[in-house]
């Protein structure tokens, strides 16, 4: 969740292209599901800097297939360096694959870079009011910014989660970093990604909710 860009020099619309060329073929685990829930997020959830299989969305299936839930497919549409600003736009191209639920994880990188807390949300609540339009679940992931950012806007952000989930009724997971942010043990050097401990724990931190919204 690097400010301005995640991926080296490798532009956002590129890596847009390329998680939509991936999603058109489907890999056989989606083929035979049921269901499918949409993760959709940042490099927080595509997984910058572990395998893709290691990345929390690919362990929320997992989990839920443990739980009994094996018609449940989980699809990782987390793009690096995305904002709330694509939410909408996203949402709408990702439910042509007509999905039973959405995982909304945005706006680490609008708290990074410092964005208006209101743009964010009116952003998200776009997006949420489009999903509940076509009928599809909304689980929302909520997020905090470090302390440096001062107390004001970080309380701001931190509110912005809780009242979106308020507001339209969600299944809410109120901070999906817990015990994750600023432990080293659980992030790359970088101290900004979780490494693959720390996808587990992000993991863990959801599927409780998630198992009980699906």
């Amino acid at each position: 969740m690097r400010p301005f860009f995640y991926s080296g020099f490798v532009p956002i619309f590129f890596r847009v292209a390329v998680l939509i060329l991936s999603l058109s073929f489907l890999t056989p685990h989606f083929a035979w599901a049921q269901k499918k829930l949409i993760v959709l997020g940042d490099s927080l959830s595509e997984g910058y800097g572990v395998a893709k299989d290691a990345a929390y969305p690919a362990v929320l299936e997992k989990m839920l297939h443990e739980a009994g839930k094996k018609e449940w497919a989980v699809v990782n549409a987390g793009v690096s360096g995305s904002t709330t600003a694509s939410s909408i736009s996203r949402m709408k191209w990702l439910f042509k694959k007509k999905p039973d639920a959405v995982l909304l994880v945005l706006g680490a990188n609008d708290g990074l870079r410092g964005l208006k807390v209101a743009d964010s949300e009116k952003h998200l609540a776009e997006a949420i009011e489009f999903a509940q339009k076509e009928k599809v679940q909304v689980i929302l992931g909520g997020l905090y910014m470090p302390p440096n950012y001062g107390k004001d806007y970080t309380e701001q952000f931190k509110k912005m989660y809780s009242s979106l989930a308020k507001k339209y009724k969600l299944v809410f997971i109120p901070f999906v970093l817990d015990k994750v942010a600023g432990d080293p043990k659980y992030n790359l050097a970088d101290g900004i990604h979780p490494n693959e401990a720390g996808h587990k724990v992000i993991a863990e931190n959801i599927i409780g909710s998630l198992k009980g919204a699906l």
